[in-house]
């Protein structure tokens, strides 16, 4: 199988799983109508990017479009969120995937001035680390790329203001798991809020976690 073949045979590959998980995201209600966009990169600066106005649940391969990463020129057929892609695989080479999605209960947290920077649950902490929150920009703008340069070289995991949650990752599961793990916190402390105090993980308990303060 020459080279030509084995990229062809990685870009199947990864356009599979790009379908399969925009279905799961989908079927959790995690994106609704043709909201969200996900994206893998390619070799060559280049990467495969969800097309604008698409389901994630009815995904097929003439849904994604190949752009290039460093271009400047915006692509009529692809995600209106193409820039915020871009941002990411600029400056972070070692992100593969990139998944944006309109978790429902990380948006309300959101919308409650509450954050998941602070350390509450032990598998957050030690998987995912502190959630910081972008602020507002208008969604499908340069507003929202500029918005997240602050924090995507420390975090894998950002709450878009009023707009959602971003997540990364070597590859698309580790992006998708993180966006999973990202809502059940939110979900979490929301329950938490509803029911009395929510207590953060104290100094030493973070300590025997193994996380410098």
């Amino acid at each position: 199988m020459d080279e030509s073949q084995k990229n062809n045979q990685r870009q199947e590959t990864i356009l599979h799983n790009l379908i399969e998980i925009g279905q799961r995201m989908y079927g959790k209600q995690y994106v609704v109508a043709t909201d969200g966009n996900l994206s893998h990169r390619l070799p060559s600066e280049k990467m495969l990017i969800t097309k604008s106005a698409t389901c994630k649940g009815d995904l097929e391969k003439e849904d994604f479009v190949v752009c290039g990463i460093r271009d400047n020129v915006n692509n009529n057929l692809a995600s209106s969120e193409l820039a915020m892609h871009r941002t990411v695989y600029k400056l972070r080479p070692d992100v593969n995937a990139v998944i944006h999605a309109h978790p429902p209960y990380v948006v309300a947290l959101n919308l409650t001035n509450l954050s998941l920077v602070e350390p509450y649950l032990p598998e957050i902490v030690m998987t995912t680390g502190s959630i910081p929150t972008a602020q507002f920009s208008v969604p499908s703008s340069q507003e929202v790329a500029n918005a997240i340069e602050e924090y995507i070289c420390s975090s894998d995991s950002i709450i878009l203001d009023r707009h959602g949650s971003l997540n990364v990752g070597k590859d698309l599961w580790d992006a998708y798991w993180k966006l999973e793990r990202m809502e059940f916190a939110a979900k979490t402390l929301l329950l938490a809020h509803q029911t009395g105090t929510v207590k953060q993980l104290t100094e030493d308990q973070l300590s025997r976690l193994g996380i410098e303060l």
